[in-house]
């Protein structure tokens, strides 16, 4: 076990849309993440989705409605649902993800990472 400073490890690094890994349980990633501007929009086929927002506002763009989450508030996106993020200003944001999805889904972007970096 060892204790982790989420606000010391959002201090590691400045690049937006890179998430990276801060734990891992149960076959599933603790990632943080920045992220600044528009997303691509994709899917994660046979993967649930968790955002939790620590500092800023998102926007996530849905085929039929946008959702906006502010600190303090999560949004768990079902497997299959096509999902756009969108932070006008910078958003820090925590993410539970399987290990093994796709960044972008089945879209390749120049965003797509293909691996994450463990701080």
């Amino acid at each position: 076990m060892k204790k982790v400073n989420i606000n010391q490890k959002f201090s590691l690094f400045t690049e937006h849309w890179s998430p990276k890994i801060i734990g891992q349980l149960n076959g599933q990633d603790v990632k943080l993440a920045k992220i600044k501007g528009a997303f691509v929009w994709h899917n994660h086929k046979d993967e649930d989705e968790l955002f939790f927002i620590i500092k800023g506002t998102l926007s996530i763009e849905f085929k039929d409605k946008t959702v906006t989450l502010t600190e303090g508030e999560m949004l768990i996106i079902p497997k299959g649902i096509d999902h756009k993020p969108i932070a006008k200003e910078e958003v820090w944001v925590l993410l539970f993800e399987p290990s093994n999805i796709k960044h972008t889904g089945d879209v390749r972007h120049e965003f797509t990472k293909d691996t994450f970096e463990k701080i």
